[in-house]
């Protein structure tokens, strides 16, 4: 199955559409660390994440775990860790993904960046919940809950997302 996402915030799969909060910096080609950007591509599916204490696992024939007070996801593009899950504390840059709001509640993580990971390409490009506000996000794809929920009850091992270039 293939997700579409496209530049003016629409996100399309055979059973329904969504709207999607996308980059600060757009939708580009040529995706940097920290530019704000959500990369153009065609990325899988790797994994669903969620946070227990606010949601159930969600319905999904993708691999699922939950994620725990101490887990971060490592940014630094020096780091021998970039663009791969850590232990908090953590002595390079990393994201939190146990946060005070929601965005992260529930997480896919997408295949951006990771068979090699290349570093400075883009690290922790994730599928989340969206901002109340549709505030862009830092280069994801953010969904209200209730279509990423619905989303993920469709998504199996061959799931890709793809980002159409604007």
């Amino acid at each position: 199955m293939e997700i579409t996402v496209f530049p003016d915030g629409r996100l399309a799969w055979p059973g329904g559409t969504a709207r999607c909060a996308l980059g600060r910096g757009g939708v580009r080609a040529d995706k940097r660390e920290g530019d704000g950007a959500t990369p153009v591509g065609t990325w899988a599916l790797r994994r669903v994440l969620w946070r227990p204490d606010r949601v159930a696992a969600p319905q999904t024939a993708l691999p699922a775990q939950a994620i725990a007070p101490d887990d971060g996801w490592c940014d630094d593009p020096a780091d021998p860790a970039y663009n791969r899950p850590v232990k908090r504390p953590y002595p390079a840059s990393h994201e939190e993904l146990w946060r005070d709001d929601h965005v992260y509640d529930v997480i896919v993580v997408l295949g951006h960046n990771d068979d090699p990971v290349v570093p400075g390409m883009g690290s922790a490009v994730f599928m989340h919940v969206a901002r109340p506000d549709w505030e862009p996000t830092a280069g994801c794809v953010a969904l209200e809950i209730a279509d990423l929920l619905r989303l993920l009850k469709d998504c199996g091992p061959d799931t890709v997302l793809r980002v159409v270039e604007p």
